[in-house]
């Protein structure tokens, strides 16, 4: 993991497209800005491990679905 000192209203870039820049420091809390292209989706990790955990559900679930569709198709 790569670890950086940054102060408020300093910036960084990751590649060509992407800079995260020190909004605000205050207690314990940082405010970030991120300028991304539009078609990069940005979540924050607890919401994104979220939409994993959905998608694995639903895929489990159409999965499910599937098997028991094909048992009655081949038993007729």
């Amino acid at each position: 993991m790569l670890v950086l000192t940054r102060k408020s209203g300093e910036s960084i870039n990751i590649g060509d497209d992407i800079t995260i820049t020190i909004v605000e420091i205050k207690g314990n809390s940082v405010r970030l800005g991120i300028k991304a292209p539009a078609s990069l989706k940005i979540y924050r990790k607890e919401l994104y491990e979220k939409i994993k955990q959905e998608n694995l559900l639903s895929s489990n679930l159409f999965m499910d679905e599937f098997k028991k569709i094909n048992k009655v198709l081949r038993s007729k």
